[in-house]
């Protein structure tokens, strides 16, 4: 029986470093375009891993915060953790400190026949509020995707800046 638990620790061990892998090829100038981010959350999904597999392999301080905060949506959204439980497995893990920066880039709209301005918004965040806080924007961002009204989104690591956008704070 041992056996077996030690192969599935192995097992994941293996499906969360490709991750890692996947994280690190398709990060460009540290930044993590939003495409490639919603593939890592569906790859999480694929491989079925449940939240003890995430505290154990992806929250890390031996990974990417990228790939921390790919591991606090798949928990919150895909497998619907508490925030509490999430929170207290980040402060354990202690990566809840880590920060991110995500910028968009939408189109202006229209108004009276006339096209407003296109908009920037960049925010920095770090896991722990992106929890506590619930930060709706942000999450309905890294969601959605670029559809819509919304063209660029870019994760980056809060030392690093988005390629193409100007890493600017609201």
């Amino acid at each position: 029986m041992e056996e077996f638990y030690i192969q599935k620790h192995q097992s994941i061990s293996l499906l969360v470093s490709s991750i890692s892998e996947l994280l690190e090829q398709c990060t460009q100038n540290g930044s993590l375009e939003v495409g490639y981010y919603l593939k890592l959350l569906n790859d999480l999904h694929s491989y079925k891993l449940g939240f003890k597999d995430v505290q154990t392999f992806v929250f890390s301080r031996k990974r990417s915060v990228l790939l921390n905060l790919v591991g606090l949506h798949y928990s919150l959204v895909w497998l619907q953790i508490e925030p509490s439980e999430v929170l207290e497995a980040l402060h354990r893990n202690q990566v809840s400190d880590r920060e991110v920066c995500v910028s968009w880039f939408k189109l202006g709209r229209w108004f009276y026949g006339f096209r407003l301005h296109d908009e920037h918004r960049s925010r920095r965040v770090s896991l722990r509020n992106l929890v506590e806080d619930k930060d709706d924007e942000i999450f309905r961002v890294l969601h959605r995707g670029a559809v819509h009204e919304v063209l660029r989104v870019c994760i980056a690591a809060v030392n690093t800046q988005c390629s193409h956008l100007d890493a600017t704070e609201d």
